[in-house]
């Protein structure tokens, strides 16, 4: 007996019908921006974004989209750096914490208990504890319009990464081991995470020849 699929259609613009949004349900799970920044007055900010990438590898480009013109995005565009932070299990309950609306004026790193180590190359912190994080230039700073060129409110942040810190306890034979050390990502639901374990992860190389 042939097993026929029925398909929940629907076109974005008149709504999906469902108790939840399943657009980042399906594109899940997706690695989270945890975003360091620095006000020109010399705040600390410190968001999670879930629209987040790598773009480019030579030189290395991340990005993240902010739906809003959010205190990452100004502090950004005024200072042109930032960081971006590897979010862990071991850290997911104050990076959670770090998502809260806290005005421009608050300090995340000191409300949700993480201490900042000033950067590097660039003026921005990034998290003590993180397994990896890059200091970044900023490149680009685009807001995104529709298939129509109508203008919305969200912004894509994309950066050069110009400094790499790597916890060597990760490095295995000089490869990161990327299941050791246990990121989390988001899953799409109103609170679903994963996490990234060794049982998760398999190897398929890539052919030589088409």
């Amino acid at each position: 007996m042939t097993c026929v699929s029925q398909l929940h259609t629907y076109r974005p613009a008149d709504g999906h019908g469902l108790p939840h949004d399943p657009f980042k349900s399906i594109v899940a799970p997706r690695p989270i921006g945890w975003i360091g920044s620095r006000s020109p007055e010399g705040v600390r900010n410190l968001a999670p974004y879930s629209f987040f990438g790598a773009f480019g590898d030579s030189p290395p480009i991340i990005g993240f989209s902010s739906s809003g013109w959010k205190d990452s995005v100004r502090n950004i565009q005024a200072t042109g750096v930032f960081t971006w932070n590897l979010a862990t299990h071991a850290q997911a309950a104050q990076m959670n914490q770090s998502s809260a609306p806290f005005a421009a004026d608050v300090d995340e790193f000191e409300r949700t208990g993480l201490t900042a180590i000033p950067g590097h190359v660039v003026d921005a912190p990034f998290v003590e504890g993180t397994p990896a994080a890059f200091e970044c230039r900023l490149t680009q700073l685009l807001q995104l319009t529709d298939a129509a060129g109508g203008t919305l409110d969200q912004w894509l942040v994309l950066g050069e990464v110009v400094g790499v810190h790597i916890d060597t306890r990760y490095l295995v034979d000089g490869i990161y081991d990327t299941a050791a050390a246990g990121p989390i990502l988001r899953a799409g639901g109103p609170g679903a995470y994963a996490r990234i374990t060794p049982e998760a992860m398999f190897d398929m190389r890539r052919p030589t020849r088409a």
